[in-house]
């Protein structure tokens, strides 16, 4: 597995072409100076001991040495094996409302925004514990299986909307089975929910769901997003809003947060319950709750020998400058002398 450290650097590869168009350049500019001398045969005469092959090869070792350089500098490195070491930590998966009632603004820039925030800096704060990310609307999909490589997980957080579960609606109970699913409870590590949504469940029982997740020793906490008064909700064509839902009476629909029912799962899942707001997500809370949950070793893998491979770059844009600096622009008179395809006269 090959990765750059400083993968921002190779950026200077692009005046490379500028180096090869500025050459090009002074190369016809210093033709026409030499044409503008008179006969050209006297001029090369005059000029005999002159290569006009030895700065095209200079340029080619400069151009060389300085693209292995910057990629040096970006510090390309090998991950060369899977490593397996011991963590101890326990698992929490997120369960993400990605229904269209999430795009209300009740919550800048809208609920599902300041959601995505709130696990960002959550991810930010973890150590040991592995993290999942489920996403629901009208049905659930696993969208991050159980990891410790937290930079996966917010590479995927980011690409998160609502257009990834084409079914509209908000299956929470769905949801919570399939976290349960996701769960492996042959390692002995404490396991928990947090389930982030405005808590409009119409789909399933939510509340049967997440006793039956206490059951096997899952707490599940809740977060609501939204506000009580609620708000529209939009639509969108690409990133261009064009107007707000209505329903079939033509009346703007306002998707409320439903408190109760948020409340109603934290309880059936011996969690906790917190309303988030523009000022504060509530994960501190939940996440003191979580803190008690047992957490036990288990075994991890990740690609952590990585390699440094820079120095290799580097020693050889080493030796192409120092090849350049010493050839010079006068012929070499051995050189010179040996004439591989001349005819001899008999």
């Amino acid at each position: 597995m090959l990765r750059f450290a400083h993968i921002e650097y190779l950026w200077a590869l692009a005046v490379i072409p500028v180096f090869i168009l500025l050459f090009i350049w002074v190369s016809r500019w210093k033709s026409k100076a030499l044409q503008s001398l008179g006969d050209r045969n006297v001029v090369n005469n005059i000029v005999a001991d002159v290569s006009f092959s030895a700065p095209r090869l200079k340029f080619i070792l400069f151009t060389i040495a300085y693209a292995l350089l910057v990629i040096g500098i970006a510090d390309p490195q090998i991950g060369s094996k899977i490593v397996e070491e011991k963590r101890k930590g326990a698992d929490l998966m997120i369960l993400l409302d990605v229904s269209n009632s999430m795009l209300s603004q009740d919550m800048m820039p809208n609920r599902l925004e300041n959601a995505k925030q709130a696990i960002a800096q959550l991810i930010d704060n973890l150590h040991s514990d592995r993290i999942g990310i489920i996403i629901f609307a009208g049905e659930a999909y696993v969208q991050l299986p159980m990891t410790t490589d937290y930079s996966a997980a917010k590479l995927f957080l980011n690409s998160i909307n609502p257009s990834m579960v084409p079914t509209q609606g908000t299956a929470i109970g769905a949801a919570i089975d399939l976290g349960i699913k996701s769960f492996d409870f042959n390692d002995g590590t404490g396991k928990s929910m947090i389930i982030i949504t405005d808590g409009e469940n119409h789909e399933d029982d939510a509340v049967a769901a997440a006793k039956n997740a206490l059951d096997r020793d899952v707490t599940i906490n809740v977060i609501g997003m939204g506000s009580p008064e609620g708000a529209a909700i939009p639509i969108y064509q690409g990133n261009k809003q064009v107007g707000f839902h209505v329903d079939s009476a033509g009346q703007t629909v306002i998707s409320k947060l439903d408190e109760n029912m948020g409340k109603e799962i934290a309880a059936a899942g011996n969690g906790t319950y917190v309303r988030a707001t523009n000022a504060n997500s509530g994960l501190n809370i939940v996440m003191s709750q979580i803190e008690k949950i047992q957490r036990k070793t288990y075994d991890a893998k990740s690609f952590k020998d990585f390699e440094d491979r820079f120095q290799f770059f580097l020693a050889a844009a080493l030796l192409c400058l120092v090849i350049e600096f010493f050839i010079t622009n006068r012929k070499s008179l051995r050189l010179s002398k040996v004439k591989l395809f001349e005819v001899k006269n008999p």
